[in-house]
């Protein structure tokens, strides 16, 4: 397999302008406005350090020690009646802060509330695991192993979820390319057919936008479409009819409601815009 190459800019280099926007703050209001979290929080802070607290649109939000998180939950669950983990995961703050947020989501069935708590840790630091109080916390927290790399302590089954085992780095990670890497690309090569196949093979093309002329079933020729199976032959020109829709097109009543396409009108870009 070939050396990895680190690739911490790379998403400096994407080729796509709209892929950073950054949504406004949300307004954040006193959680004392409602009765409801007031008290929860004076329940809260009696038995852990709360670094911040508000409310935001209309759910608590507090801050709490990453080590205070199993303690936190479950007087939640035991004592305050949020007595369901609907979401965790992680935020990547590694170019800013140098490790990751992490947050629980908490619903009240009882009280029709919603408490969502966050912690931080660096990038190496591990957490507990909060699957003794809710068994949700399985999959979600493999997942968020799998995806951002973040090591949970204590979990009955710690591994990756979605990825394979041998797989190289975390792709939910702002770091990891947009396209895969360079293990990436030749993963199902050396897996499937051995590394001895690469230069018959080819890297794996890891643009889901791209179209291979010579694709297995030829679907994608668009106006050379052939039989599948039929032998690739370069610079073949047979062509069949353009046509987006079936003959006679699309009709309700009586009437068309899609126009046939016109190859004359039509034009192919050179390269994606």
């Amino acid at each position: 397999m070939r050396k990895y190459t680190p690739k911490d800019n790379v998403q400096k280099k994407s080729y796509y302008n709209d892929r950073f926007f950054v949504s406004p703050i949300v307004p954040r209001s006193d959680y004392k406005s409602d009765e409801i979290y007031e008290k929860d929080i004076e329940k809260i802070s009696s038995k852990v350090q709360i670094l911040e607290a508000y409310v935001e649109n209309k759910e608590l939000v507090i801050y709490i020690n990453s080590k205070d998180n199993v303690t936190t939950l479950k007087l939640l669950k035991e004592e305050l009646e949020y007595d369901m983990l609907m979401e965790l995961s992680a935020i990547d703050y590694l170019a800013q802060r140098k490790g990751f947020e992490i947050f629980y989501e908490m619903l009240s069935m009882n009280k029709h509330k919603r408490i969502r708590v966050k912690c931080f840790i660096e990038e190496k630091e591990p957490i507990e695991s909060v699957y003794s109080l809710f068994k949700m916390a399985n999959w979600s927290e493999r997942e968020m192993y799998d995806m951002y790399g973040v090591k949970v302590i204590n979990h009955p089954n710690m591994k990756r979820i979605l990825m394979p085992d041998d797989w190289y780095d975390h792709p939910l990670r702002k770091t990891y390319p947009l396209h895969g890497d360079e293990v990436a690309q030749w993963y199902e090569v050396d897996h499937i057919f051995g590394k001895e196949a690469r230069e018959e093979i080819g890297p794996e093309e890891r643009d889901d936008a791209a179209i291979d002329r010579y694709d297995t079933t030829r679907f994608s020729r668009l106006g050379h479409e052939v039989p599948f199976g039929t032998p690739i032959v370069e610079g073949e020109e047979k062509e069949t009819p353009l046509a987006y829709t079936e003959e006679g097109g699309v009709k309700l009543f009586g009437k068309r409601l899609i126009k046939d396409f016109d190859e004359k009108k039509s034009k192919i870009l050179d390269e994606r815009r």
